[in-house]
């Protein structure tokens, strides 16, 4: 049994992004462009091909419904409708490739633990960061660019309430 789930962005933020090329709670201006990195898709969770796929950036609040303090940052989906990576798909294939940071926040945005992987070996470390019951949520970020991927989230089956689900920081669409 899978003990965490993925969160990726929802597709009512990722479609109102579609509709108005602004972002969410935020109201800035999008830009499309044609792919130029690997991404991955804030979405689907794959990686973008470069050179041919469309994208979208724009600005997202990954800590929105979790944290009274926001943080927003740069994101990308693809231009056109894509289907949301399943939250019990475990660990995005795409991602295993790339060098990644786990960030491992306790409430209040306290970040408690904070691991690099590299080649495909995340597995292990997500399991021992979601042993520690301090752990509220996890923000998988590329290490090299820095940029916010998703989230990880102990599934309901291990005890997290539906209540601390992310919203995904559209206050204002």
């Amino acid at each position: 049994m899978q003990s965490y789930r993925v969160v990726a962005v929802e597709d009512r933020i990722a479609n109102a992004v579609r509709r108005t090329l602004r972002s969410p709670g935020y109201g800035h201006p999008a830009h499309t462009d044609v792919a130029t990195g690997h991404g991955p898709c804030r979405q689907c969770l794959r990686t973008f091909t470069v050179g041919s796929e469309r994208r979208i950036l724009f600005t997202y609040d990954s800590f929105y419904g979790k944290e009274k303090l926001p943080l927003p940052g740069p994101v990308f989906i693809h231009e056109q409708e894509c289907e949301r990576y399943s939250e019990n798909g475990g660990f995005p294939p795409d991602m295993l490739p790339h060098r990644l940071t786990l960030n491992a926040y306790a409430s209040g945005r306290r970040l408690i633990a904070q691991r690099y992987v590299a080649n495909g070996v995340v597995e292990s470390e997500v399991q021992q960061l979601l042993e520690d019951r301090e752990v509220a949520y996890i923000h998988v970020r590329n290490t090299d660019a820095g940029c916010y991927a998703f989230s990880i989230e102990r599934s309901n089956e291990t005890g997290l309430d539906e209540s601390t689900r992310s919203n995904g920081g559209d206050s204002h669409e």
